[in-house]
């Protein structure tokens, strides 16, 4: 690690050229000094996590669970959810602690996860790897500015935690077009990161008087040549598979358009969940190493 870290110390200087101009950094200088290390970490607005590249066995928990991480000025800045990603923080997101920069490493202080001592690894122009020690796992962020970052990207590339966002999905519109069919009977959904359920209550219904009545798997689907378009399969236990084309509205409506019977049905999102604002869901949202399985199928609902 030793041999790795000082490999990363020559390559720190590459970095700075992104936000400033041009800064010819010796490597005598950045051993001496953190002050070169805060210019590496502030060079982009946001350090996208690759969660895919992470290697080691361990975690360091606000990494896992945050989409982008900022730099700026000894505050640390994280979009933690996809709700508003892009507007929260001015695209910067919410402010969940403080860092102070070392000799070629980062202090964090968390508000919710505590102190962490993490090694600054720069890896070429626009990555740089955190390393943490303790356990021995590294994480490989993507630097970018604000003006350039694809915000629709990430929140597509990561549809599926979307869902979870909320504490569950209420019926709000169902079509007069399409044929009948069994789901047009259930109004709530609910989205775990293994499973789902639906509730056959009245819209209206208080949160927690809802009587949950079906369970079961769910896949999010990538479909070829659009990035935009995301099927959804909901498994049923003993009952088979419903299977939709999902669309975004908004960030509180998702749009499921039933293939089977062609008809379109509307879900508004309650009891919105701010990750990492409090300690409320920190637990239950992790971003996990997932390959997202590709569906061959062709845009089926007119737009």
């Amino acid at each position: 690690m030793k041999a790795k870290l000082l490999f990363g110390y020559l390559l720190m200087g590459i970095l700075l050229s992104s936000c400033y101009t041009e800064v010819i950094v010796e490597e005598e200088y950045i051993v001496e000094s953190g002050f070169d290390t805060d210019r590496v970490l502030q060079s982009h607005d946001l350090w996208y996590v690759d969660i895919q590249a992470t290697t080691g066995k361990g975690e360091v928990p606000f990494l896992q669970r945050a989409f982008t991480i900022s730099f700026n000025n000894g505050t640390l800045f994280a979009n933690n959810n996809l709700v508003g990603i892009g507007k929260t923080g001015n695209g910067l997101g919410i402010d969940v602690g403080y860092y102070n920069t070392l000799k070629g490493a980062v202090e964090i202080d968390h508000d919710i996860d505590g102190f962490w001592l993490l090694e600054v690894i720069a890896i070429n122009g626009n990555t740089i790897e955190l390393y943490d020690g303790r356990s021995n796992t590294s994480y490989y962020l993507r630097g970018y500015q604000r003006n350039t970052f694809d915000y629709d990207l990430v929140f597509y590339d990561n549809i599926n935690y979307f869902l979870q966002e909320y504490e569950l999905w209420e019926k709000t519109y169902t079509s007069d077009e399409g044929a009948l069919n069994d789901f047009d009977r259930e109004n709530y959904l609910q989205f775990f990161p293994t499973y789902f359920r639906s509730s056959l209550d009245q819209t209206g219904t208080h949160l927690g008087a809802l009587q949950w009545d079906f369970v079961g798997d769910y896949q999010v689907y990538d479909t070829e040549n659009d990035e935009t378009l995301k099927t959804l399969t909901l498994g049923y236990d003993f009952l088979g598979n419903d299977y939709f084309e999902l669309y975004v509205i908004n960030d509180v409506t998702i749009e499921l358009y039933h293939v089977a019977s062609g008809t379109v049905y509307e879900f508004r999102g309650r009891g919105y969940q701010e990750f990492l604002k409090s300690g409320k869901g920190s637990e239950d949202k992790k971003r996990q190493k997932m390959v997202r399985p590709l569906m061959k199928v062709k845009r089926i609902r007119a737009l």
